[in-house]
Parts: structure tokens; C-alpha cells; sequence
């Protein structure tokens, strides 16, 4: 059978299309880039420039060096991991039971699971903030993570259980038929197929953790426990920015997500492909 070749038209097409999103996606942190390697002096006078005619790397010696950019990058990388962590044994052992299971109230807590989604951040802050004041958690680390947890197990949840649903019960029947326990085949037999769904919802979670701003600048006002997108804020003086530093701490924290993701590429692409397709 003869095998039907595309038109060099539409090939074309389709390199360009790619081409094009691959440059508008890449381009911010292109630019990023080059405002950090360029001198503050040249910063507005070559603004336009796509390269600027001399480079240094001062702005990044005095973010590693001179400002606390490392105790902020540090408190994010706990801060993220951890939640990252919890967030993905909750939501898989929460996935795993809406799955399986069938019990009273699974419809409420699911939809009760869904209208949390609803809420805008800034209606809930304020009361958020007044908890964790109580509690005596306020400029915790331990209070990020127990909010960003909080936040991340509905959709962490729902994620983990439309991959759950992927995976066919007959496996888990089979081997408790061969004498396993239900707690043997999920060790035994779900979970090495769900590590794809374990890395997607880990880098979901990571990201968001890692990225996420008004929480962090809400509760924590102590230097020594910023984490580094309220460390960014720091940049900002009453009259002016300090871009170059700010586009370098920017750069240098690119450095654990894109290491964190080609940790877990390849999960992260079998996890959002399975657990999309049902059966």
C-alpha cells in the first residue's frame, strides 16, 4: 500500500506554525537573558537592541554574592518540593478511592472539591491570613506549604483520578486473585503504572508552588523566610528597579524548574497521554 506523502505546502506550513510558537514562547526568556548579561548603563539606551554591544555578568555575581537571592531560592526549593510532595500522596490516594470506590457522599465532596476552585484568591486572603495568624504560623515556611497544599489537592486530585481511571480494574482483580492483598496490588501492580500520573502531578504542583506570589506575600514578611518571588520585590526600591539584577535572580531561577522537568519528562508526557484517554 502506498504510503500518502504530505503537500510541501502544508510540511512548510507546519514549520512555520511551529517555528512562530516556539519564538513567541521562547522569546521572554531570550529577552530575560539579555537584560541580565547586559550593563546597567546600557540597559535603557539599547533597550531595543536584540544584542547588546557589551556583556558582563556583574549582575550576576552581585545577586549570588551580595543580596540574599540563595536563602530565597533555598526557602522556595523546600517550600515547592515539600508541597509538591504532600500534595501528590494525598491527591493519589485520593484519586485512587473516587476511582475504586463507591461511598456516601462521594458526589458532595467532589462537588464541594470543584466550588473551592471557583473562589478568586483575594476573596479568601484575608481569612486565610487571620487562621494562620492564630495559629502562630504567620512568616512559616510550614504555613506556605500546609496553604499551597491546601490549594493544589482538588486539582492534583482530579488528575489522579482520571489517570487512575486509565488503568484497568481487571489488573488489581487479577492479582488478588493470585493472593495479593488490595494494599499488595496497588504496591505491586497500580503503582509502577502511575508513576507517569505521579510525575505529571508532581511538576503541576511544583510549578505552581514555586511561581505562586500573594500567599507568600501575605504571610510572610521576615526576611530570613521570603521565598523567591517575594525576594524579587526586594529589586524594587521607591524610585527605581535594579532590572539587571532582577532579570538575572530571574534567570538563575529558571535553573531548578528546568532541571525538575527534564527530571521528570518523561512521566510528565506518558501522564498527561494516559491519563487523558480512558480504558
Amino acid at each position: 500500500m502506498a504510503v500518502a506523502r504530505s503537500h510541501p505546502a502544508l510540511t512548510v506550513g507546519k514549520y512555520a506554525a511551529l517555528l512562530g510558537y516556539l519564538t513567541f514562547a521562547l522569546f521572554p526568556l531570550y529577552w530575560l537573558f539579555k537584560i541580565a548579561i547586559t550593563p546597567d548603563q546600557l540597559i535603557f539606551t539599547e533597550g531595543t537592541n536584540l544584542w547588546p554591544s557589551a556583556l558582563t555578568i556583574d549582575n550576576f555575581r552581585t545577586v549570588l554574592f551580595q543580596t540574599d537571592f540563595l536563602a530565597y531560592f533555598g526557602n522556595s526549593l523546600f517550600v515547592s518540593l515539600g508541597t509538591a510532595a504532600v500534595t501528590t500522596v494525598i491527591a493519589a490516594g485520593a484519586g485512587y478511592a473516587f476511582s475504586r470506590f463507591d461511598f456516601g457522599g462521594k458526589r458532595l465532596i467532589i462537588a464541594v472539591m470543584l466550588v473551592t476552585q471557583m473562589f478568586p484568591l483575594l476573596m479568601i486572603i484575608a481569612p486565610i491570613y487571620k487562621i494562620v495568624a492564630s495559629l502562630g504560623m504567620l512568616n512559616s515556611l510550614t504555613s506556605l506549604i500546609v496553604v499551597y497544599t491546601a490549594f493544589n489537592i482538588p486539582f492534583a486530585t482530579f488528575l489522579m483520578q482520571s489517570f487512575f481511571d486509565g488503568i484497568p480494574k481487571d489488573l488489581e482483580e487479577a492479582a488478588m486473585m493470585d493472593g495479593c492483598s488490595r494494599f499488595q496490588a496497588l504496591r505491586k501492580v497500580i503503582f509502577p503504572l502511575t508513576l507517569p500520573g505521579l510525575g505529571a502531578t508532581l511538576g503541576f504542583v511544583f510549578t505552581a508552588a514555586w511561581s505562586e506570589l500573594l500567599f507568600a506575600l501575605m504571610l510572610i514578611s521576615k526576611n530570613e523566610a521570603m521565598t523567591f518571588p517575594v525576594g524579587l520585590l526586594t529589586f524594587v526600591s521607591k524610585f527605581s528597579v535594579d532590572w539587571g539584577q532582577m532579570m538575572a535572580a530571574g534567570v538563575l531561577a529558571l535553573i531548578p524548574s528546568c532541571l525538575f522537568f527534564i527530571f521528570i519528562q518523561r512521566y510528565l508526557v506518558q501522564g498527561l497521554t494516559s491519563g487523558a484517554v480512558k480504558g
